[in-house]
Order: C-alpha cells, then structure tokens, then sequence
C-alpha cells in the first residue's frame, strides 16, 4: 500500500444520482483516508464542500473495489445506492466495462449499465426485526407508530410511512422525530410514499445523519419493497423523487434500481482541510 502525498491537496469528484449528491475520494493503491472530521468538515456546505454523503473507494480483494460511505455528521453509512451507482458509472468508465462488483459493509453488490443509465444491485431486503434492526419484537409490516408504518432494512434502517399527499408531509418536522424514535437503536432513515397507481409512487426523504435530501436510493427500495408488502404495488414501479425517477424491481436476487448519474466536477481538498 502506498503512502499519499497529501502535500498538493486530497483529490475528489463530486457527483450526484437525482440531486443526491456525494464526494468521491478514490483511495486505490493507497491508504483510507476518511475519518469523523473529514467528513464533517467537507460535508459542511458553508465552510467545506458540502454533500449528502462521502464515499471513499478502496481497493476489492474478492470485488472490483470496495465503497465505504458517510453521512455529513461524520458518522458510517451502511448503505448508499446512489452513490453506488455514480461510483459504478466512473469505475465502469475508465476500464470499457458494462459491470462492475463492489463490496460494502452491504454485501456484495452488482452493478451494470442499462440503456444509458446505471443499475445496482442492492440485495435482498432484511426483513426481520433483528435484520432492520429494531428494538423488540415486532411485526415489520405494522410498527406500532402513528401511520402504522414498514420497517424495512436495506444494510441501513428504513421506516416508510405510506400517506394520501407526499407534498403535504411535513418531513423537517416529522423526519428527525422518527429518526430518534427509541424503536430504532441505530436510528432510521424516513420515507412518506405516495401510491400513485400499482406501478408508480411518489417518495420524499429523510435521511439518517444528514436530514432532507432530494433523494436516496437505499429508501426508493426500501419503499419499494413496503409498498408490495403492503399489496400496493407489484414488484417492479417507477419511482419520482424530489430530484427526478427511478425504476424498482425486486427480483429473487435483490432489489435492482437504475436511473441517471451526473459527474459534475473535480477538486482537491485543501491540506487545512485534510486535517480537519
């Protein structure tokens, strides 16, 4: 493993899957080099550069490349779809691949290109109380909250809440409340879906450690997989989020979502920052 030189600056891309937004650091060949701080310091949109979540690629043994992500409060993210899929996007770029493997505190994950745009893999949904993880035994399916929502978990908590109205949730209000809630030990990301038909749903987010975002892939699957719980819709459904659509499908393998990918810049983190 070789030793960075930091002396110029810490490359990044920033990069966005709907408006959800991330810093890329590829740390291949070299070491890790993310820590609490860095996070928050970069993910600050005043004073750093701001994202909904860090995602640092590492070298794979037994994958491609391995993704590790964080929040902008500096904490561990298990999961990322979006960014996994603007990760895949530039790997599978550089090389002329049409798929990619990566390994996350996930699993596994496959990702592929599909008629211009990027589809990922994202597992199986962890369907049991322990899986979510939640703080008792309970039925997943109908939590005992205001709403009756769905514990889902997709390597990070889900609860998806279905409403008649999206646009008249308040998310700011409701979304830290739930995210707190006793019942989720590592507390839970949120979703307010909206059924429009048994193919399409409306979805709005809040997000674990970083609050709003304009949308999460990890939640549009886990909504994804609630709504058929639910007998609401089937297993494949178009999904429009406060940043644009994407396309569900959970088959026997896992959940597989696909949509646009934008690389928007390139940088370098200041030494000042680094050290942050």
């Amino acid at each position: 493993m070789q030793t960075q030189d930091l002396s110029q600056g810490l490359p990044f891309m920033k990069m966005h899957g709907l408006g959800n937004d991330f810093v890329v650091i590829d740390s291949r060949g070299r070491e890790a080099v993310t820590t609490p701080a860095l996070a928050r310091a970069v993910g600050d949109r005043h004073r750093g550069v701001g994202f909904d979540q860090l995602a640092e690629i590492r070298d794979g043994e037994d994958s491609d490349i391995c993704l590790d992500f964080w929040n902008s409060d500096g904490t561990r993210a298990g999961a990322c779809g979006n960014a996994t899929r603007c990760v895949s996007a530039f790997v599978m770029g550089q090389g002329g691949a049409d798929s990619l493997s990566i390994r996350t505190t996930r699993g596994l994950l496959h990702a592929r290109i599909v008629d211009g745009e990027v589809s990922v893999n994202m597992g199986p949904p962890q369907l049991s109380w322990q899986e979510v993880p939640l703080a008792r035994e309970m039925e997943v399916t109908d939590l005992p909250l205001e709403g009756a929502p769905v514990a889902v978990g997709m390597g990070n908590p889900h609860c998806v809440f279905f409403v008649p109205d999206a646009e008249a949730v308040a998310v700011a209000e409701l979304g830290p409340k739930i995210e707190h809630d006793p019942l989720f030990p590592q507390q839970t990301n949120v979703e307010f879906a909206e059924i429009r038909s048994p193919e399409e749903i409306r979805m709005r987010v809040w997000e674990r450690g970083t609050g709003i975002t304009l949308a999460c892939g990890s939640g549009a699957c886990a909504t994804a997989v609630a709504a058929h719980l639910r007998g609401l819709t089937g297993k494949r459904v178009r999904m429009e989020l406060d940043g644009g659509w994407l396309t569900l499908d959970w088959r026997a393998d896992g959940v597989w979502m696909t949509g646009p990918t934008a690389h928007v810049f390139d940088g370098l983190l200041p030494t000042t920052l680094i050290g942050a």
